[in-house]
């Protein structure tokens, strides 16, 4: 059973529009690990190690990694241990820092994620499909009047 099958009629709406959120959200999140796992054989975690360390080409510290994708410096060196050993990313020292790595991408690393962000983007295309190209505009706009909403409250809770 799915978080939106647990709501009924009488719960207030909003309650039930989260949840159909959480579940959309999740039944995507579930396709694109499948995904992952079938065409490429990796997991979500590394995807977005990967993805992270794309938008940084200079690489970045291990504790910059673990405080963008928010998890555990062990997670993160878990998942780097990993894609050291197949060559995916590589560590460099960093200057004045003997105790630092810098993680980045290795050129390999860079096209298999190619690769994979190219497929990724097909796939959630895909996941809204049954969304007409204005129907999007309009749910993109609707969200982003709930996450102002939500910054504005948790800027007054300050």
């Amino acid at each position: 059973m799915d978080l939106e099958a647990r709501a009924h009629s009488e719960h207030p709406d909003e309650l039930r529009l989260w949840l159909r959120l959480l579940t959309c959200t999740q039944l995507i999140e579930k396709q694109v690990r499948n995904e992952l796992r079938e065409q490429f054989a990796t997991t979500l975690p590394r995807f977005d190690l990967m993805s992270q360390l794309e938008r940084s080409p200079e690489g970045l510290k291990m504790n910059e990694l673990s405080r963008r994708m928010m998890v555990t410096g062990g997670n993160v060196t878990g998942i780097t241990d990993q894609l050291v050993t197949e060559g995916l990313v590589e560590r460099v020292d960093v200057a004045g820092d003997r105790r630092a790595w810098r993680v980045r991408l290795t050129a390999r690393g860079r096209k298999l994620f190619n690769d994979m962000a190219q497929q990724h983007e097909a796939w959630i295309c895909d996941a809204f499909a049954s969304l007409s190209p204005k129907e999007i505009n309009q749910l993109h706009k609707l969200l982003g009047k709930v996450k102002q909403h939500s910054h504005q409250q948790m800027a007054e809770a300050l």
